[in-house]
């Protein structure tokens, strides 16, 4: 055998193991043409969520899902935790006062779920696609309303976010958001536009949630929620005291 021949063997054999074996650390995730779409929401039923809190009702209903409630702000959550991914849905608001969001990488216990959002907000203050940190930091970013050093900090960037982002949200219409999360990297768009892009450490998994801000008797709709699971999620590493199943054993028994 030609030595040609046989280093050509040894190269085809490293690329064979390279591509079977398990992505080394800090390894970029795969692209995304390479990975298919998962549908999140099957079009007729909810399973593969979970409502952790007391009140507020959940319905698949015409190829949507739809939220209401009678009390106060809650979240539908993901069964499934995910790391590094690019997700899709789109929203539709009701009239009037209302505020939503996508949660994502975020923490869930019994009627609380906290950690990134991707804000939908139908509003004149047009802060759609910003990044919220529920239950934490607040607005971290885009704008950066509460990091900033000076009140006149906080509103040159909000004066720069709506300049970028401002127009991207249409009020009486379906709006489609796109999230990618690899390793810190954090982007949020709207409708095709890019609205935030930030590198942050705090979550690197966690769950995927949608909101019903509150509003009594107003309709939140949700459809088309689909993933690219890119780098998948590793379960043993959420706290044992979070996620769906702890939210169910802490549920309260329900009266004979």
């Amino acid at each position: 055998m030609s030595r040609h021949i046989l280093h050509m063997i040894i190269a085809g054999g490293c690329l064979l193991l390279c591509t079977l074996g398990p992505r080394a650390a800090g390894q970029a995730p795969p692209a995304d043409g390479s990975v298919a779409w998962t549908p999140l929401f099957d079009g007729t039923t909810l399973n593969g969520w979970f409502n952790p809190y007391d009140w507020g009702q959940a319905e698949a209903k015409d190829g949507e899902i739809h939220l209401t409630t009678t009390k106060r702000k809650f979240f539908l959550v993901t069964e499934k935790p995910y790391a590094d991914f690019v997700f899709e849905a789109e929203v539709k608001m009701p009239e009037g006062k209302s505020n939503s969001g996508f949660m994502f990488r975020c923490h869930v216990k019994k009627n609380r779920v906290w950690g990134y959002q991707a804000e939908v907000d139908p509003s004149g203050r047009k802060w759609s696609g910003g990044l919220y940190d529920e239950g934490r930091r607040k607005w971290f970013i885009s704008p950066n309303r509460d990091k900033a050093a000076s009140k006149e900090e906080g509103q040159k960037s909000i004066a720069e976010f709506r300049a970028r982002a401002g127009e991207c949200f249409k009020r009486d219409d379906w709006n489609t958001y796109r999230i990618e999360c690899r390793g810190e990297s954090i982007k949020i768009s709207v409708n095709g536009t890019l609205c935030t892009d930030i590198q942050d450490p705090k979550d690197a998994q966690g769950f995927i949630a949608i909101q019903h801000h509150g509003e009594k008797g107003k309709l939140y709709r949700f459809r088309n929620v689909r993933i690219q699971d890119l780098v998948p999620a590793e379960p043993a590493k959420i706290p044992a005291n979070e996620g769906p199943d702890a939210a169910r054993k802490a549920a309260k028994p329900k009266a004979k």
